[in-house]
């Protein structure tokens, strides 16, 4: 039964985004302004349609009153596809969202260039220091337009239950521009697994850590009050991961 949801979505998703990505790129080159974000919204709610009523998968959230009602950034766990869609569901209404993603994902067909459209903060990342400046560069401008900034600081997804150095990027950016940052957890990938076509049905719980402003705090800080937030609160969200965790409960 799951092979068969999963069929049915990856054709809603191709279909929807065949269908949508030229609103998405026309409405961002050709009318300008924030045009190419409301169509971007249509295509990530038809998405979202598809993985609610195809695969299933419905999102539960706790901790929503700490997220700011003032841009910030987002610092999030990355297990799956699905939190790139689900989590701008979580800043305040009317409030919109760029991510910071590497530049070669803006040449995929259609998404990658919707991407594009959209003005996210794209960056080098062979390119060392010179990277960092131009997440503080892009991000500093998005957040004075009203954007909340969304950055996975692991840079890549992970496998339940694991964890990757968490990078400057997020905590650079912070401390730079001196804004909230807000951590935030979650078990997508129990669901939908890393590079997996086959998803299960299911709750995806979404955990929003405390807000905390990153003025005055060194890059290392603001890494690390986040790390300890989130890696704690994933051996709540899934202790059969951590039995380490378990056995010292």
């Amino acid at each position: 039964m799951n092979v068969i949801r999963s069929t049915l979505f990856a054709l809603w998703a191709a279909l929807w985004t065949l269908l949508t990505a030229p609103l998405v790129i026309g409405g961002a080159l050709l009318l300008r302004g924030r045009w190419g974000y409301h169509f971007g919204k249509v295509w990530r709610l038809g998405i979202q349609w598809g993985v609610e009523h195809l695969l299933g998968i419905r999102p539960q959230v706790i901790g929503l009153e700490n997220m700011p009602q003032e841009p910030c950034i987002i610092l999030a766990k990355h297990q799956s596809a699905w939190e790139t869609m689900t989590l701008q569901d979580y800043v305040p209404k009317g409030a919109y969202c760029v991510f910071v993603l590497k530049k070669e994902l803006l040449r995929v067909p259609f998404i990658g260039w919707g991407l594009g459209a959209m003005k996210m903060i794209s960056i080098d990342r062979s390119a060392g220091k010179e990277a960092l400046d131009q997440v503080v560069v892009q991000g500093r401008e998005r957040l004075k337009q009203g954007f909340y900034v969304i950055i996975f600081p692991e840079g890549t997804r992970v496998a339940p239950g694991t964890t990757k150095r968490y990078k400057a990027g997020g905590a650079y950016l912070a401390t730079r521009v001196g804004c909230k940052v807000v951590p935030v957890a979650h078990n997508s990938g129990e669901l939908w697994p890393r590079q997996a076509f086959v998803k299960k049905p299911g709750t995806v719980t979404v955990s929003i850590g405390p807000a905390f402003d990153a003025t005055g705090l060194s890059e290392h800080e603001v890494n690390q009050r986040v790390e300890n937030w989130i890696e704690a609160e994933m051996r709540r969200l899934s202790p059969h991961r951590y039995p380490d965790a378990a056995a010292t409960s």
